[in-house]
């Protein structure tokens, strides 16, 4: 592989890997934790970023990255905060090359968070096809859902930090986001039907 070997050892977990890199910040431990999961970083960057040697460097900025943020985040599971870290730093690479391009896509980790994994797409489908279709059916949803939507994925804001921001409670918001999500996959499912 590109990156370079790291010596792990499969007998420390995930958990004692994080907490001997807080306490010591040796980036040999913390290397060690990552090229457990290193083709699955490569991975989720080859799937958004479509480019061999452009996946290789979000790879390695992914890592550069970990050095900061595993020092703040609590991390009770690490390859699935590992995804989402990578992910976004993908979609955040996307935005900064479509805003260059003179294109909004402000709404793209919607697109991407919600997991429409199941519904049919045709394998040569643009990324700009699916961004136009959720730009659509976000305007479809009740302005609530639409709010509470954007608060979550897009400025991934908590639960909590929606139900200050938008004064409805803890139950409305989780409906709301249930609903909305719901909703939106039906409206692109009718789309792609």
């Amino acid at each position: 592989m590109f990156f370079r070997r790291f010596t792990f050892r499969q007998t420390s977990t995930d958990q004692e890997l994080i907490l001997r890199y807080r306490q010591t910040a040796d980036l040999q431990v913390l290397g060690d934790l990552y090229h457990r999961y290193l083709h699955l970083v490569y991975g989720v960057c080859l799937k958004y970023l479509r480019d061999e040697e452009e996946s290789k460097d979000a790879s390695m900025q992914v890592f550069e990255k970990l050095i900061v943020e595993l020092k703040e985040h609590e991390v009770s599971n690490f390859k699935s905060w590992l995804y989402t870290l990578s992910r976004n730093h993908c979609l955040m690479q996307l935005r900064a090359r479509k805003l260059r391009n003179g294109h909004d896509v402000t709404r793209l980790s919607v697109l991407e968070d919600l997991d429409f994994d199941h519904v049919d797409h045709p394998q040569n489908e643009d990324l700009e096809e699916n961004l136009v279709r959720m730009e659509k059916g976000m305007e479809e949803l009740p302005p609530e859902q639409r709010r509470c939507l954007q608060l979550f994925y897009i400025e991934e804001k908590s639960y909590k930090e929606i139900t200050d921001l938008t004064g409805f409670d803890f139950k409305q918001v989780k409906s709301y986001l249930q609903n909305g999500k719901r909703n939106l996959k039906i409206y692109l499912e009718k789309q792609n039907g």
